[in-house]
């Protein structure tokens, strides 16, 4: 989000404070120099910290995650206020006072005595957001060139604009990395620091989710803002003193908090120290000894409770409650608890001399809970392979254990919503099999957890063997401490915490974990690894193994020493420093006069201002290359002795550690290696593994000479840091302030328009713009919502194509599914904000992601200014896209959205797409499906189907009427006749003759109708209507005569509503019809002729007499109006009404302003006024013969009806909405072929708007050619001539509209033009670096030929190059398509990369071993770029490259640096496709008749899914979501990634010939090449006699 800090979640009532006892806060009182200490409170998930300030020393440390019953040693404080009776005077620095200093830390701290109300105020206060907004208000004010407050300029100067200064003097602003502090309360005996609370930490990142700094950038970023917030302390005369990955609080897109109050380390210079008491507040609290487990960010020395634990002399209580906190699990926290194993099963008492009731050690409790059968089952089964899918102690567990002491409120939320107490186990041994959980340390010493606090929840029995809990406490605290325990728990360590938790041993140990799903989110929980070697036993009395003493001591120490980074050191203590420089001297009256006269000058810097701004904001292109060179001139600069002090350099220390830990993801100094390098300066071994650049930082900064350790200020300015970094810092901390949200939209929005992500970069701005999306997601106001809209339009212009699809689509889709009425959804909906999106993502994403929830916007109750934008894009776009792709992305979804809330601008977009494509498209396409729905829904209502079935066929009758009606209106009334009503074909006097129907159906039928025949004139309606009416006449007046009591309750209902037919007309039955139909046709053919043509007539008009109290009038008009009243009335029935401000919907591309929502007369006239000109113009549109049509050659007019494939279930059980997956129903039809190639066409390409395609064949000559294809017509429109050989691979390049084409040269030339760019082809001489195999091996030497820049690569014979064959040809050709990179293969199995941007060829690896002699060529090739295989999650291009080999293998390459990751011999013939449809998974096809399918998150020798049915071998397919479709010699084969097995359990492939649609005759020539048009539901074959066929 783009607020830094989260929401206090205090509940009133639950907000306890850590206290100082009086008597150790006067125990201290002879320091007169100042330290602020504070601990952190943070009750159960509450996120709210309170901390406490006292003064003993001269720095900013103090104690953190503590609870509320701790109690710590305190000192005196003095502030002015808040202190004892008699104060002393104390300073931070030599430069400013304390009180100034104080303020400068702490500017925003409201000061006051501690109260609950207080609390709530600064509460209130800090989500108010308006602490900081000021400051906000001013930047925001400045960069719009207006005039402004200092406050701006004054922050600037904090992030180092025009540059960080060291003597600049403190305002009153909180630097934006430095944790603030909101109030500063005292009670009776201490005084609380009261901090937001940010939901991670570094030290959480790195345990848990190290994926979550996703770049080295991000690294880079990250530690600017710490040098920043140093840079600021050490400007104030302060030092840290305990900076370390707990002390640095972290949102959830990785902002940093510096917390200046963390745990007590630093000892003070002038008065000694009093030890630290860690106690219960409780009175004879049994669980004294387990308070210590709270002060998690305390270091702890590991190996010291371990040799104490294994020698005896540490219980094993104790040394797992040191193993749970160096895991990071909290106590108090029900989502992350300290863990404990149950030891016995509670069937009875334990004894040391039997085997019963013990549990198995060596067995996790799941696994035991489970079984392990059910447990390979699952990870035989599962998608993703594990054994374990939850916590080893999940919330649900402890707050069931704890049940009886927690609060309902918290059961409701964690356990059950409604609180059932005999649902919670009644006792210790069924609560034990209840649970597949582990034990928590409470049942080992908290007799208080058995009893209970609820009425209704009766105390938690304990077993019959103790005479109570207290009893039953210490029996099972002494099981735990057993022999028997002690010779097994490292068993249940190694399976907890230890080498069982990944690799084999998790697999052996069926205790495989569910990898999280989203490993970039940050995390501040997990499961941890501590060891990877099997923990030692413990050494007992008597050694039961067969080790000698000797032997066990070694294996103890090894283990001790494999396990030193349990114990990660970020700084030491300098004890026998007499010369260090002291910050904490009480400054003179000099130096406060000169700081005073400073000030006068701080902020006055009025040359910052946009301009200068912008001018900062500098591009960096080359933002990941530091030169190394420039690295070791700043470092030699910087090593010049400095004038600050032990305590400042300390800090720099451990920037040093912490930024070596960020990159080797483990600590790099613990005790012993720390103690080696102070001693002899000996660097630890990890260092070696460091980048150059980031080793020179880190060695900089360790220094073992502290005096020439650069300063932060040198450090911000060395050139580790590139200037995307500066850039990206300078946009972002503003955006951190504690202010209101719109405040900072407003500022994200102006700066953003003012120009400021095109000048720091493209790259800069990728990586700013997921701080500013969250703001636009929050409820916006009219001006909000503009700011919102400039914000994405600069985004949008500044981003790539892949950066925009992983970044700003999931926003403009959480716009999109909104329900309620959003101004931005509005303006988002406009054609040109996403004509802009769609060119910038492709047709295809846009189809994916953004065009579905453009139709949901029209149905399910949507706000009229929305379904009216909405409706209005879908009609400009569908030009665009093509009949195809808008018949089955808009018209079908349109369609099924029949009966599901569409609205009438969802039935406007239908009739004005049919406009728009003309009067052979409606008849050719709509109509067809419109009748199938009517056919389908009839056919519901006379069977018997469950109510809401029934209901809803009864609306979707409705909507499809309605468009029936509105459609009639652009046709002339010759194609309506011919298509609605002749030949006895009229769909609604099929719907009238229905029994079955609902009444509303039946009013809209007969309305419609009516509507339809006043169009088509009174011959036509007499001719062809009227006939098919008489039966339905017929049927209503005989069975008014056979009902005895319909004459009284007609006269009744006379007497009711005598006007009826002048007002709202809505009939309650079926006999009502007559008044429908009966006077409105009498009205359009006159009485007499109807008469003639309807033998019931008296008996119609007497019950319409009787009944309505109707009567035909020969002089009079009065039927004829009321008639047209009927027919005006019937959008009544439709539920759907709209208002229109036509100048707000005229939006851009459409060629009319109103879209039709009301149903009027007045919006069909415009389109049949629009349409009626067309017809005119259009010569087609009078042609009533669609065989004419055809000759004419419309567009698109090979386009089969959708129609043809209409299945009526699948539109009858589709319950959801356009999102929803219309499933493809392919028919193996030729709907369309032409000539393409003069000889084979081999090779075929389809652009992402799926109107143009590239075929690759033999042209005249026997030469290779290339044709450009629109498919609208079926026409050449240009092509490519200059290859001498066959062309056999094609890649359309979408963002430069070049085409690469390879006829074992590559030729790169501008499909429009044709016109040759560049060629690439392989010399003899060519060096060839082999790819290295699966286990690193030393970097090869680079030879590079053609090139100066080929890349390092291993070779599978130890780094031995050799060079390809001479006259190596390009064999297959692949695109990278988000980094415009071709990989091809060549006929020597070398892999070949290459820049088309650039235009140059990069390196080559070799993917067999250099000692084959006949190597295969490379015969196929696929990509990806995410999935388990991935190595770095911020890789810029495809992590993985698959190949495939003519000798049948197939070969998994490292895209970045050409480690193989996998080789394995995947068909008996050659490979002749492959293909990635998701990221973990891969298809292949071969010579050899198999499809197979490989599962990459499994092992490579598990066996693959094997499709087997075709005869001959594969020689290409095409896939589409699950489905995929071979080819192999004239059939075609359908198979599905999800199919389940045959009876027999093998997977088959369906093999089907091709038939030809018009014909019916099969299809006999060779199929040699395949593609899908996914969007347009078709797919393209070419065959070895040069035809290409549009197939459906």
């Amino acid at each position: 989000m783009g607020s830094p800090a989260p929401l206090f979640r205090s509940a009133p009532g639950l907000l306890f404070s850590d206290e100082y006892t009086q008597e150790n806060l006067e125990g201290n009182n002879n320091c007169g120099n100042t330290n602020m200490e504070s601990a952190e409170l943070n009750e159960d998930k509450e996120e709210v910290s309170v901390e406490f300030l006292s003064y003993g020393t001269a720095s900013s440390d103090s104690l953190s995650n503590t609870s509320q019953c701790l109690l710590n040693g305190g000192r005196k404080i003095s502030l002015a206020g808040l202190g004892p009776e008699k104060s002393y005077p104390c300073y931070y620095s030599s430069r400013f006072s304390c009180s100034r200093t104080i303020t400068a830390l702490t500017p925003d701290a409201h000061v006051g005595l501690s109260s609950y109300s207080t609390f709530e105020d600064l509460t209130s206060a800090f989500l108010s957001g308006f602490l900081e907004d000021c400051i906000l208000g001013s930047l925001s004010l400045l960069i719009e060139g207006k005039a402004a407050s200092r406050d701006s300029i004054n922050f600037l100067n904090l992030i180092g604009i025009p540059s960080f200064d060291d003597d600049s003097f403190p305002g009153c602003i909180r630097h934006p990395n430095l944790a603030p502090v909101l109030g500063i309360l005292k009670a009776h005996s201490s005084v609380s620091l009261v901090l937001p609370e940010l939901p991670h930490t570094l030290e959480n990142i790195l345990h848990y989710s190290p994926n979550a700094l996703k770049s080295e950038w991000h690294i880079k970023l990250l530690m600017y803002q710490l040098l920043s917030a140093l840079h600021y302390l050490h400007g104030l005369g302060v030092s840290h003193g305990n900076l370390c990955p707990s002390s640095v609080m972290l949102t959830n897109l990785n902002w940093s908090w510096l917390c200046i109050s963390d745990k007590p380390c630093l000892k003070s210079k002038i008065c000694s120290r009093n030890a630290e008491r860690v106690v219960c507040c409780t009175q004879d609290c049994p669980s004294q000894g387990l308070y210590a487990d709270l002060k998690l960010s305390t270091s702890t020395d590991w190996p010291s409770s371990f040799l104490q634990w294994w020698r005896g002399e540490m219980s094993n209580f104790e040394y797992l409650l040191n193993l749970n906190r160096l895991a990071g699990r909290r106590w108090g926290d029900h989502t992350f608890h300290t863990v404990m194993p149950w030891v016995i099963d509670f069937s009875m008492k334990p004894d040391e001399n039997s085997d019963s009731g013990w549990r198995d050690l060596s067995k996790s409790k799941w696994r035991l809970a489970k079984g392990d059968e059910q447990l390979d089952f699952t990870y035989a089964t599962s998608e993703v392979p594990h054994h374990v899918s939850d916590e080893c102690l999940s919330e649900l567990a402890v707050c069931s254990y704890k049940a009886r002491r927690l609060p309902l409120s918290i059961l409701r939320m964690a356990v059950r919503s409604v609180y059932e107490p005999n649902e919670y186990p009644s006792n210790m041994q069924r609560l034990y099999q209840w649970t597949p959980d582990e034990c928590i340390p409470e049942f080992y010493c908290d007799p208080r957890i058995f009893y209970s606090l609820h009425s209704g929840m009766t105390d938690l029995s304990v077993p019959s063997w103790a005479s109570g809990p207290e009893e039953f406490i210490k029996l099972h605290r002494n099981a735990l401490e057993s022999d028997r325990v002690s010779a097994q728990i490292h068993h249940w360590i190694d399976i907890m915490f230890g080498f069982k938790m990944s690799g084999q041993a998790a697999i052996a140990a069926k205790n495989v974990m569910l990898p999280s799903s989203e490993p970039t989110r940050p995390r501040s929980m997990g499961r941890r690894q501590l060891f990877t070697r099997p923990h030692p036993i413990r050494r007992l009395g008597v050694s039961k193994t067969n080790k000698s003493e000797l032997e066990e001591l070694e294996e103890a120490a090894s283990f001790c020493e494999h396990a030193q980074h349990l114990s990660p050191l970020y700084h030491y203590h300098a004890e026998n420093i007499s010369d260090a420089p002291s910050f904490f001297e009480t400054p003179s009256e000099k130096t406060i006069h000169e700081s005073l006269d400073r000030s006068r000058n701080y902020g006055v810097r009025s040359v910052v201002n946009a301009d200068y701004l912008l001018d900062y904001l500098e591009m960096d292109d080359d933002n990941d290359c530091t030169g190394y060179q420039e690295l070791l001139l700043w470092k030699q600069n910087s090593s010049c002795l400095s004038n600050f002090s032990v305590d400042v350099s300390k800090d720099i220390f451990s920037v040093g550690c912490i930024l070596a830990e960020l990159y080797l993801r483990r600590p790099l100094f613990n005790p012993s290696s720390l103690a080696l390098y102070l001693e002899n300066g000996i660097l630890p071994p990890l260092m070696q593994q460091l980048p150059p650049h980031a080793s020179a930082i880190v060695e900089a900064c360790i220094l073992k000479d502290w005096k020439w350790r650069p300063s932060a200020k040198s450090l911000l300015e060395s050139p580790y840091f590139p200037k995307t970094v500066k850039s990206a810092y300078l946009f972002l901390a503003p955006l951190q302030l504690l202010a209101k949200d719109e405040s900072r939209l407003h500022y994200a929005a102006i700066f953003a328009k003012r120009g400021a992500f095109k000048a720091m970069g493209t790259f800069s701005a990728e990586m700013c713009a997921p701080y500013c999306l969250p703001l636009v997601l929050n409820p916006l106001s009219a001006t909000e919502s503009e700011w919102a809209y400039i914000l994405l339009q600069e985004i949008l212009k500044s981003l790539r194509p892949k950066a925009l699809k992983t970044i700003i689509l999931p926003t403009i889709q959480k716009i999109l599914q909104a329900t309620s009425y959003s101004h931005l959804k509005v303006s988002l909906l406009q054609d040109s904000f996403v004509r802009e999106v769609r060119n910038q993502i492709g047709k295809q994403a846009y189809l994916e992601t953004i065009h579905p929830l453009v139709i949901c916007n029209l149905y399910i109750s949507p706000h009229k200014c929305s379904a009216a934008a909405a409706s209005v894009l879908l009609i400009g776009s569908s030009e665009e896209l093509g009949v195809p792709v808008t018949m089955n992305q808009t018209i079908l979804p349109l369609i099924h959205c029949f009966g599901k809330g569409l609205c009438a601008d969802g039935i406007d977009v239908l009739v004005r797409i049919g406009g728009l494509f003309g009067e052979n498209f409606v008849v050719r396409q709509i109509l067809p499906l419109l009748k199938n729905v009517v056919c389908s829904c009839v056919e519901v209502s006379n069977v018997n189907k469950p109510e809401p079935m029934q209901s809803w066929s009864s609306l979707a009758l409705i909507d499809c009427l309605m468009t029936l009606d509105s459609i009639s209106a652009i046709l002339p009334k010759e194609v309506v006749v011919r298509e609605l009503i002749e030949d006895r074909r009229s769909l609604h006097v099929m719907v009238l003759m229905q029994h079955n129907l609902e009444i509303p159906v039946l009013q809209t039928a007969s309305t419609t109708l009516t509507a339809i025949c006043q169009r088509i004139g009174p011959e036509l309606t007499a001719l062809h209507v009227l006939p098919q009416l008489k039966e339905l006449f017929d049927e209503l007046a005989f069975s008014r005569e056979t009902s005895s009591e319909f004459s009284s309750l007609g006269k009744s209902m006379k007497l009711c509503k005598p006007e009826v037919v002048e007002h709202d007309t809505q009939i309650e039955s079926r006999l009502d019809l007559v008044l429908l139909l009966y006077p409105a046709f009498a009205s359009l053919l006159g009485i007499e002729k109807l008469r003639q043509c309807c033998s019931t007539w008296l008996l119609l008009e007497q019950f319409l007499l009787r009944s309505h109290n109707w009567k035909w009038e020969h002089a009079g008009e009065s039927p004829r109006s009321e008639a047209e009243n009927l027919n005006y009335k019937r959008p009544m029935v439709k539920s759907s009404t709209s208002e229109y401000n036509p100048a707000k919907l005229l939006l851009n591309g459409v060629g009319w302003s109103i879209p039709q929502s009301q149903g009027t007369k007045g919006t069909k006239n415009l389109i049949l006024q629009k349409n009626s000109n067309d017809i005119h113009q259009n010569p087609i549109g009078s042609n009533t013969s669609t065989a004419s049509n055809f000759g004419k050659r419309d567009p698109w007019f090979w386009f089969p009806s959708p129609a043809a494939s209409w299945n009526g279930p699948d539109f009858l059980i589709r319950v959801g909405g356009p999102k929803d997956e219309l499933q493809w129903k392919i028919r193996a039809s030729i709907v369309h072929s032409v000539r393409a190639h003069h000889g084979a066409l081999r090779s075929l390409a389809v652009c992402q708007d799926e109107c143009t395609v590239f075929t690759g064949g033999v042209g005249p000559g026997f030469k290779g050619t290339v044709q450009k294809w629109e498919l609208s017509r079926t026409d050449c429109v240009s092509g490519y001539y200059g290859h001498e050989e066959v062309v056999n691979g094609i890649c359309v390049l979408p963002n430069s509209g070049k085409v690469a084409s390879c006829d074992g040269t590559i030729h790169v030339w501008n499909g429009q033009t044709g016109k040759i760019v560049s060629t690439f082809a392989e010399t003899s001489a060519t060096t060839v670096n082999a790819a290295s195999p699966l286990s690193s091996a030393s970097s090869s030497r680079v030879i590079n030929i053609d090139h100066n820049n080929m890349v390092n690569s291993n070779s599978l014979t130890g780094g031995i190059m050799t060079s390809a064959f001479d006259g190596s040809l390009y064999t297959s050709m692949h695109l990278q398509e988000q980094a415009e990179k071709l990989v091809a293969g060549t006929g020597n199995g070398s892999v070949r990369f290459i820049d088309i941007i650039q235009g140059q060829k990069l390196h080559l690896w070799r993917t067999e071993s250099v000692e084959s002699t006949f190597p295969s060529l490379v015969s196929a090739m696929c990509s990806c770029g995410a999935g388990e295989m991935r190595s770095q999650v911020a890789a810029t291009s495809a992590s993985w490259i698959a190949v495939g080999l003519s000798s049948g293998h197939c070969r998994m390459i490292d895209a970045r640096i050409g480690n193989i990751i996998a080789s394995w011999k995947a068909h008996d013939g050659y490979v002749t496709k492959l293909a990635a449809p998701e990221d973990n998974l891969l298809v292949s096809s071969s010579l050899d008749r198999t499809l197979k399918v490989w599962d990459l998150r499994r092992n490579w020798s598990s066996q693959p899914t094997v499709f087997r049915g075709h005869k001959d071998g594969i020689s290409d397919f095409a896939v589409w979501g699950q489905d995929v479709i071979s080819i192999s010699r004239n059939n075609i084969g359908l198979s599905s990634l999800t199919r389940s097995t045959e009876e027999d359990g093998r997977h088959r492939i369906s093999p089907q010939k091709l038939y030809i649609a018009d014909r019916g005759t099969k299809n006999m020539s060779v199929l040699s090449s395949i593609s899908i048009l996914p969007f347009s539901r078709l797919f393209l074959v070419g065959t070895e006699d040069g035809d290409l066929k549009i197939c459906c």
